[in-house]
């Protein structure tokens, strides 16, 4: 299913213009190659081979551990939100971790953007402090890759009278 990208050039508006040494894939299905991996029988066993990470792997990390946060509400701007709630209430749809999460992946850096919404109350600044070092953690942890950074935008905070107005919407509909 995912394919194996060989080194290209680097434009200025990538995660490279950011990190020396890395390269851009895009967010639809690229991969990128941890080690160049070594042939033959002579070589070691854990050396033979090459490791690729699709970038949908990155994304889908970085989404569940931000969520795991407490503080976080939801994950996402607005439209992808809705589209989301849309898609969770259809038979058979399955939650999208990565809503809200954009990466940029290179050789053996990634970037990584969250768009949050948090709850009413809590330190913004704290719950995005948290959620960086915990996206950081699980990335590095997980796929070997150096984040650079990890930009948080806070898109909205939920109010508990937002759970009230949705109760009373779901009861009224027969």
């Amino acid at each position: 299913m995912t394919t194996t990208q060989t080194a290209a050039a680097v434009p200025a508006t990538s995660v490279a213009s950011r990190t020396a040494g890395t390269k851009q894939v895009g967010s639809t299905g690229g991969t990128t190659t941890l080690g160049s991996g070594a042939t033959g029988a002579a070589e070691p066993a854990a050396t033979r081979g090459r490791t690729s990470i699709a970038d949908t792997v990155v994304v889908k990390i970085a989404g569940m551990a931000a969520r795991e946060i407490p503080g976080v509400h939801d994950m996402g701007g607005g439209l992808s939100r809705t589209l989301g709630a849309v898609r969770d209430r259809v038979p058979g749809g399955r939650p999208n971790v990565g809503r809200g999460v954009k990466v940029e992946v290179g050789e053996r850096q990634t970037a990584i953007d969250l768009d949050l919404v948090v709850e009413y109350g809590v330190a913004i600044t704290d719950v995005a402090h948290d959620v960086r070092e915990n996206v950081i953690a699980a990335v590095e942890r997980t796929t070997g890759l150096e984040v650079v950074e990890v930009n948080v935008t806070v898109n909205d905070v939920h109010l508990p009278e937002d759970d009230d107005e949705a109760a009373v919407s779901e009861t009224r509909v027969a």
